[in-house]
């Protein structure tokens, strides 16, 4: 018979509820304030039900009404310095966050809008409406509200998609040598998430401040928390990784105030992470101003009962029965609360002169259409400051240096000259340097600014993110394989790579996210890819392609100069050559849209990158075909060298692409449309390309080799080339 040993959590778990004392012994201030927030936040909410009622609200209402307590009461307690984030549902969290901000934490039930205050809601709503004096001016709309002044570092429509930011923001509080913490909410829903769980893990590990803050409202979208999960005590998720957490009634926002400040002590004791999980309920469906019964998967009863626990009524009910209070004092803090909204409401809409009894935005607040572009990256002026170096037309001392020698060489300059930059990824901290050697010598010499991650790429790519948008230091994170980077797309894409555009267009992300193409090491189908062809697609991101160690210092230094999020793309092949770069000099940078000419020629212009470079010259010369070679080095939309290429193809008149990768996620299918989009009358004929085949490669040595390109597939597209000018 086996012995068996009931095991305990290693972190508490605690159900927390208030008594009378509890309330007695409230500061009435703090009481105040929360019946100030309550109500303000909930007239907030009326206004824009009403608004989206009458057609203004161009996309979802997400409203918190029923919520408010559990925004109200972790929220209040905080600083500006602390920050916050949170979900497609975060009106809430926002308001409470910012009118914190404005007021220093304290309201006054007898006058409870001053300016300050006025002016949070109107641009709150204005924000909501798409219009330009909102905090994003107009592009965040509903469910992407930033203000970074306030600590509200942007409410996210994807479903735990903000939480992995957040990490990255509690993580650079934590390294800045502050007590600041941060509160990341989201949702029952959520809880089931890779990229919420992942950054559990990760904050645990890494005694990250950060609290996971569950609003558990018993429903996702109409799916109940029964249905979606074996354990629906959604706080329990915490016992998992170490992590101490409470559940609270989230009705009662004093309740959900001194669980958050059970956690906060924890935090800002330096222990590491938090869990609270508030019950709450919101009184509308998940969109709009109709009950959910009305869809059929709430009963109205369900609903009474729990409007019955209205927070609102809670705090105004305790603080009459402490004499704080009486019935017309809270009557007046509604109607001061419906009176702020009515002159927000006011200032942002107007009749409408061509439907009589209905109203309309106000024509004049509208951000320009011209506006529509700016911000999808920075304008690179921080280059300017920098010192440019053109490899090709240097003419000093030269060293020889190996390609992955050079990788190192250029970071250690870099950290040793700037102490914000930090390296993250797998093994980053081990085998000397990682598995190929990129951070050699820099874990020695840079204690605590290479951390070797977990296997969790939502998780560090994210951290990364939040890193990066907090300001405080400059990351550069490694993906061992680029397939890998698609664990983690929803913060490379939707997060990283919109956040500076879709907050209004002025926030840097200054990150550099490294990865390395392994064609032809027998990795096989999920590690062999070349990530261009989707990066170029996808806004917000700059791409480098170095192709020699020379202008891998150059790229290098410019990508960690820029506050854009930049990808450097490494090839396996280059690791091992060797190629000549200026003695002694590091500190360079190769401007952004500085292509190299590798080549002169007049009968075609071939145009590649990375390894692809050195292919297509050898097969030049085994052809002997009078060629230009370009190596692009910069390969996004806003980087492309168009006057080198231009240039180019009014001499040649055709147009060759060589890239080694599959012809699915090909670069060179979105680099010729726009080539023969801008150069079309200049062209003999189409535009040529070579590719690899549209499988993946494979393992099988043979199988792997038919599905790249390398020197024959280029001596094959040259020749076709020349063959469709006549010329072969």
């Amino acid at each position: 018979m086996p012995k068996r040993r009931r095991l305990e959590p290693g972190s508490p778990w605690i159900e927390l509820s208030t008594t009378a004392q509890d309330w007695k012994d409230a500061d009435p201030s703090l009481l105040a304030t929360m019946l100030g927030q309550l109500h303000l936040i909930r007239a907030f909410e009326e206004a824009v039900l009403e608004l989206a009622g009458e057609g203004m609200v161009h996309g979802p209402a997400h409203s918190s009404v029923g919520q408010e307590g559990g925004a109200v009461g972790s929220i209040v307690g905080l600083s500006s310095a602390d920050a916050v984030n949170g979900s497609h549902r975060g009106h809430h969290q926002f308001l409470a966050k910012a009118i914190n901000h404005v007021t220093g934490g304290t309201l006054s039930l007898t006058s409870l809008v001053d300016d300050s205050v006025q002016s949070v809601l109107q641009r709150t709503l204005a924000e909501i409406l798409g219009l330009a004096q909102g905090y994003c001016r107009g592009r965040g709309g509903s469910m992407h509200l930033q203000w970074f002044e306030a600590g509200a570092l942007g409410t996210n429509a994807i479903v735990g998609g903000g939480v992995p930011l957040a990490a990255g923001n509690a993580w650079a509080q934590k390294n800045a040598g502050t007590s600041d913490i941060t509160v990341s909410y989201f949702g029952d829903g959520a809880t089931n998430i890779g990229s919420v769980l992942e950054t559990m893990n990760l904050a645990s590990a890494w005694k990250l401040p950060l609290t996971f803050f569950i609003e558990n409202n018993l429903y996702a979208v109409s799916t109940s928390v029964a249905e979606a999960t074996g354990e629906p005590r959604l706080s329990a998720r915490a016992l998992g990784f170490n992590i101490p957490s409470w559940r609270v009634d989230g009705m009662d926002p004093l309740a959900v105030h001194l669980a958050m400040k059970e956690a906060e002590a924890v935090m800002r004791s330096g222990a590491g992470p938090a869990v609270v999980e508030a019950e709450v309920y919101r009184f509308f469906h998940q969109n709009g101003s109709f009950p959910g019964s009305a869809f059929g998967y709430r009963t109205k009863e369900e609903e009474a009962s729990w409007r019955a626990r209205d927070p609102l009524d809670r705090v105004a009910a305790e603080m009459k029965k402490l004499g704080l209070v009486d019935a017309a004092g809270v009557a007046e803090v509604r109607t001061q609360a419906q009176a702020a909204m009515t002159r927000a409401v006011e200032q942002l809409v107007e009749a409408d002169p061509d439907n009589p009894g209905k109203r309309r935005i106000r024509p004049g607040l509208w951000p320009n259409v011209d506006f529509v572009n700016v911000g999808v990256r920075g304008d690179g002026t921080e280059l300017s400051a920098a010192r440019p170096l053109e490899p090709t037309t240097f003419t000093g001392a030269n060293d020889t240096k190996k390609f992955i020698d050079t990788v190192a060489a250029v970071m250690d300059r870099r950290m040793s000259s700037d102490d914000r930059i930090v390296i993250l990824g797998e093994d980053v901290h081990r085998l000397n340097g990682g598995t190929n050697g990129a951070t050699k010598g820099l874990v020695a010499k840079f204690a605590g600014r290479v951390l070797g991650t977990p296997i969790s790429e939502n998780a560090f790519a994210g951290l990364g993110g939040g890193i990066a948008l907090d300001g405080r230091f400059r990351p550069v994170i490694e993906f061992m394989y680029p397939d890998f980077m698609w664990v983690a797309a929803d913060q490379l894409f939707n997060q990283i790579g919109k956040a500076r555009h879709m907050f209004g267009g002025e926030n840097p992300v200054p990150l550099v996210l490294r990865t390395k193409v392994a064609m032809g090491s027998g990795y096989g189908s999920q590690h062999l890819m070349d990530p261009a062809g989707i990066f170029v697609t996808s806004p917000g991101w700059r791409i480098v392609a170095p192709s020699c160690p020379a202008d891998y210092i150059g790229l290098m230094n410019s990508a960690l100069t820029l506050d854009d999020p930049v990808l450097v793309i490494e090839h396996v092949d280059l690791y091992a050559q060797s190629g000549e770069v200026p003695a002694g000099d590091l500190d360079y940078v190769i401007p952004v849209g500085s292509a190299a000419v590798r080549r002169e020629g007049n009968d075609l212009t071939v145009i590649s990158y990375l390894s692809m470079v050195g292919h297509s010259l050898e097969a030049i010369e085994r052809v002997g075909v009078d060629a230009e070679l370009i190596d692009l080095r910069w390969l996004d939309r806003a980087s492309l060298d168009w006057e080198t290429i231009g240039a180019s193809i009014r001499k040649t008149n055709n147009v060759l692409i060589v890239e080694q990768g599959s012809q699915g996620t090909s670069y060179g299918g979105w680099l010729a449309d726009e080539i023969q989009r801008r150069y079309f009358d200049w062209l003999d004929q189409p535009i040529q390309r070579v590719t690899g085949a549209e499988a993946s490669p494979s393992i099988s040595r043979v199988l792997e080799r038919a599905a790249i390109a390398r020197t024959e597939e280029v001596v094959a597209g040259l020749e076709l080339a020349l063959a469709n000018r006549g010329g072969a």
